[in-house]
């Protein structure tokens, strides 16, 4: 059955803003179309497919998923149900590496576990000079980052692997970033994530475990004066300062907009001459 644009936003049950760009996507218009012109009808086949997605979205599901992308740090990047959905709070993250980056001539970065490639992407469009690898254990979430960084054009060498066992032994970086699994098992905000794949999100432990191997791995893997930056959970500032401590790193927190301790930058510790 047909019906206008407006019948069916109000029908949805939905966010209007959510509505509306679930419509506008299933038409492949601009979301203002939808907004100057609230009178038009829509095909049955359209309105039907559309109610399909609004009763997905109603279940949990998230919006980027059914949209097929997420604009992280002001650029539009596909995600798929293999890799997290990009957040707000990771763009600290990648304004504090660009801070360090810019005082080298051409920094060689690494991100670990890149997952949609976001952060990659991100360092190697807002630091043309930068060479940068990133990482993940999954072919999956791999084929996303690459087709990113195709879209848009960034410079990014991928390999697959666990960790630092994905690089040549004898690589070292001037920057190390990660946004590794660092929700503990049995956290009550999981179920509201269950859209996303588990394995990027936690350890199924403590939450510490991938950031203490990124920690330890790290002194072997920084150049001399280069740093790690780590995003962790809102309550484990204390645990990644020890984590890094253990690991010969020196540590500063940093919070982000909503004044939650977010990421962990540090350095090798330098002997006293």
């Amino acid at each position: 059955m047909t019906s206008t644009v407006a019948a069916l936003l109000e029908r949805s049950g939905l966010p209007l803003l959510e509505a509306r760009a679930l419509l506008a996507h299933r038409l492949q218009v601009a979301r203002e179309r939808l907004v100057a012109r609230p009178e038009t009808m829509v095909a049955a086949t359209d309105a039907e497919a559309f109610v399909a997605l609004a009763r997905r979205r109603a279940l949990g599901e998230p919006l980027a998923y059914l949209l097929g992308e997420k604009e992280f740090y002001g650029r539009a990047f596909v995600v798929t149900p293999d890799v997290l959905v990009p957040r707000p709070e990771t763009e600290l993250l990648v304004d504090l590496a660009l801070e360090r980056m810019r005082a080298v001539e051409r920094p060689r970065v690494l991100d670990l576990g890149t997952g949609s490639g976001c952060i990659a992407v991100t360092l190697a469009l807002e630091c043309p000079a930068a060479q940068v690898t990133a990482t993940d254990a999954s072919d999956a979430a791999l084929a996303v980052a690459r087709r990113n960084a195709e879209r848009l054009g960034a410079a990014v060498a991928f390999h697959r692997g666990d960790w630092y066992d994905a690089l040549p032994v004898d690589e070292s970086f001037d920057l190390i970033v990660s946004n590794p699994p660092y929700v503990a098992a049995g956290d009550p905000h999981l179920a509201d994530l269950r859209f996303e794949p588990m394995r990027a999100l936690t350890d199924g432990r403590d939450g510490l475990s991938c950031l203490q191997a990124i920690a330890a791995g790290a002194g072997q893997r920084l150049a001399p004066r280069g740093w790690l930056l780590v995003e962790h959970g809102y309550d484990q500032a204390a645990a990644v300062a020890a984590l890094f401590a253990r690991s010969g790193l020196n540590a500063e927190s940093y919070a982000d907009g909503a004044g939650q301790p977010r990421v962990a930058l540090g350095q090798v510790r330098q002997a006293p001459v």
